[in-house]
């Protein structure tokens, strides 16, 4: 198995930078529309072969990593919250939790309960995978906004009058969310994952304080426990140039930036004792090739040749973008980074 991921994860040498992208396997490939234009996004994520599938297409643009396909949402429907993806508007959850009475009926459960498919995909996919595999889940912040708002947000209005003026709640809320993901990541590296990533994508719009009081506990009860299994464990938020500081104590492996912070920056106010992954913008793979190479190689001047750099977008690869692109950049990464 080409290794160079893992070995980046650990902070050792490496032939090149290896690369793999958020949303690598999704609606800017044609392979995938043609599955979308038969199966739900549900059905792919809870039939096995088909989320299997989905998850090798991207493989021949070069990655290093194979990304599990799911969706961060799927611990809702068993724990007692549905959700359907509404054409149009994303995810809409169906009764969107305003009381006391609606967390307490929550189930906490466990992984091969309630999500035994994402095992299955995982075991399918570990028996002839060329590249290690990427497990992952979404962040108890994040996963509470939805919960809470219904769906997306602009300005996480009712998940922050809950945390500020229902503490009690807000707190209930996110243990058994945290509880729920760290069991979650656990089965999904006991099944075979090579690798897990916390997604914090919406954490962006907290405050400092406000990380550190409600949320930095939660998360360092899923990622500390992580770290005990031994395989690297990624954290990754947007719009955290105020938080790096506090996500790298809440714990990870490695550490996730956005494009909004310099790499170089970013991985040393975390400690060049962290990897860091990232971070180029996604926007920049939607110009001509020569624009994406050219914001490629200033994340690999910021990177500076440092062991423990992963090349990604600061974030996930949006539908428009031009597959010729992608490859462009994942060549191009391989071949400048060469040691």
């Amino acid at each position: 198995m080409n290794d160079r991921f893992l070995r980046a994860c650990r902070r050792q040498p490496v032939d090149a930078t290896p690369v793999w992208m958020m949303r690598q396997a999704g609606r800017y490939m044609a392979e995938y529309r043609k599955l979308r234009e038969k199966h739900s996004m549900l059905e792919l994520c809870k039939t096995p072969e088909l989320a299997a599938e989905v998850t090798r297409q991207p493989l021949g643009h070069g990655f290093d990593a194979a990304i599990l396909f799911a969706d961060i949402l799927l611990p809702l429907e068993p724990m007692g919250a549905p959700f359907e993806f509404a054409k149009g508007e994303g995810p809409v959850v169906h009764d969107p939790i305003a009381s006391r009475a609606q967390i307490d009926k929550l189930r906490v459960i466990e992984a091969e309960d309630g999500l035994g498919y994402v095992m299955q995909t995982i075991r399918a996919l570990k028996k002839d995978l060329p590249v290690p595999l990427i497990g992952f889940a979404g962040a108890p912040f994040t996963l509470a906004s939805y919960l809470i708002e219904g769906g997306k947000s602009a300005n996480f209005a009712r998940t922050k009058k809950m945390m500020f003026g229902a503490p009690g709640d807000f707190r209930a809320l996110m243990e058994k969310l945290a509880e729920v993901v760290r069991r979650y990541l656990r089965a999904q590296v006991a099944a075979g994952a090579d690798a897990v990533q916390l997604f914090d994508s919406w954490v962006g719009d907290l405050a400092p304080a406000d990380y550190l009081e409600h949320i930095q506990p939660h998360v360092r009860h899923i990622l500390r426990d992580l770290e005990s299994t031994g395989v690297p464990v990624i954290h990754f938020g947007v719009g955290t140039a105020t938080l790096l500081e506090a996500m790298r104590d809440a714990g990870g492996t490695v550490i996730g930036v956005d494009w909004c912070t310099p790499l170089d920056q970013a991985w040393a106010r975390v400690g060049f004792d962290h990897a860091v992954q990232g971070n180029m913008d996604p926007c920049a793979l939607l110009s001509t090739r020569e624009v994406a190479c050219k914001h490629a190689q200033r994340v690999l001047d910021a990177a500076g040749g440092r062991p423990g750099h992963i090349f990604n977008l600061g974030h996930g690869i949006t539908p428009e973008t031009p597959v010729d692109n992608v490859r462009a950049v994942v060549d191009y990464v391989h071949e400048k980074s060469a040691r």
